[in-house]
């Protein structure tokens, strides 16, 4: 896994490639509540290079999510591939999180308010 972290529009937009396992879901966790955390109260996760995500993986978002949301934050996620969508329709997650099709779109929905 490999994450980059960017400012677009006044959005933080965190890129994640490869897997997000058991094995390294505590480093996604910590990127994710540390931008949650910096006041950062809108975030992207863009899903474009993502090729897996585990439960842990899905926990370390809710757990972001869940740490946002006091503080009026948002996180949209963007671009997955049609596996990884499959995923959070099955898991019930995708009516958790705004989902969008490209980074764009998602930085334009947080963007807007």
């Amino acid at each position: 896994m490999n994450i980059t972290e960017d400012s677009v529009g006044g959005v933080t937009v965190l890129r994640t490639e490869g897997r997000i396992d058991s094995g390294n879901a505590s480093d996604f966790e910590s990127h994710l509540v540390r931008a949650v955390g910096e006041g950062k109260a809108r975030l992207v996760v863009d899903m474009a290079q993502l090729t897996y995500i585990s439960s842990a993986g899905l926990r370390a978002l809710l757990i972001a999510a869940k740490k946002a949301r006091p503080n009026g934050g948002r996180i949209a996620l963007s671009a997955m591939a049609a596996h990884i969508r499959e995923v959070f329709d099955l898991s019930g997650f995708s009516s958790l999180f705004e989902i969008h099709p490209t980074e764009a779109a998602a930085v334009a929905a947080l963007a807007a308010g």
